[in-house]
């Protein structure tokens, strides 16, 4: 890691059931040069969810103040509850040349492609409705009105996985996790980046050649 080269953005989607925090999590585990930023919201914690690890929990009133305070790169309302990613924690991380990865839905992908265009953005499907809704009702933490909204809203989320660079079909847990370490490994490879990381081998070869 080069901390005078800025890392890359990843930017994450899907809609709720694809199992993309599972996704997630098993890659960062596998690829420790990644750190997840963690997104304030105003949802309740899940069963088992902590404070800082999974989300920064916070009333609507004090995210809509940090709204107002300009704190959040981009910020969206997602089944009735409110999203938003810190702008000066990514901003450090990749300023030290870490790569970040943002777990975020379409809306807020949007945003940070507007204010990001180099950013990497990848879209992970479930493989069927049918797994979909049996996904969300298997969490057994959501009411059946909860379920049911998040079913309806998931055709307005996939609609927009066209704008991604990438899209992954979540069947097969093994298969969709290697497809996310792939996309990370080969953006790690991009000839720009590489010869930027590398300038002092590059010109020592390119030396030797001349010589």
């Amino acid at each position: 890691m080069n901390a005078s080269i800025e890392g890359t953005l990843f930017v994450v989607a899907a809609p709720s059931g694809a199992g993309k925090s599972t996704l997630v999590n098993a890659l960062l585990e596998r690829e420790s040069t990644i750190s997840l930023s963690v997104s304030h919201t105003t949802r309740p914690p899940r069963p088992g969810e902590t404070y800082g690890r999974h989300y920064y929990f916070v009333e609507r009133a004090e995210f809509e103040r940090e709204i107002a305070e300009g704190i959040f790169l981009e910020h969206a309302e997602v089944h009735g509850n409110l999203y938003g990613t810190s702008r000066t924690t990514v901003q450090e991380l990749l300023g030290q040349g870490r790569d970040v990865l943002l777990e975020i839905d379409w809306q807020g992908a949007q945003q940070i492609r507007a204010s990001k265009p180099d950013c990497v953005s990848v879209f992970i499907l479930p493989p069927s409705r049918a797994e979909l809704e049996r996904r969300l009702r298997g969490r057994g933490s959501d009411s059946a009105e909860v379920i049911e909204r998040r079913l309806r809203n998931s055709r307005g989320e996939i609609a927009h996985a066209h704008e991604f660079d990438y899209i992954l079909v979540n069947d097969v847990f093994d298969e969709a996790l290697a497809g996310l370490q792939a996309i990370v490994r080969a953006v790690r490879l991009r000839g720009t980046l590489q010869w930027r990381r590398h300038e002092a081998l590059i010109a020592e070869l390119l030396a030797d050649e001349a010589g």
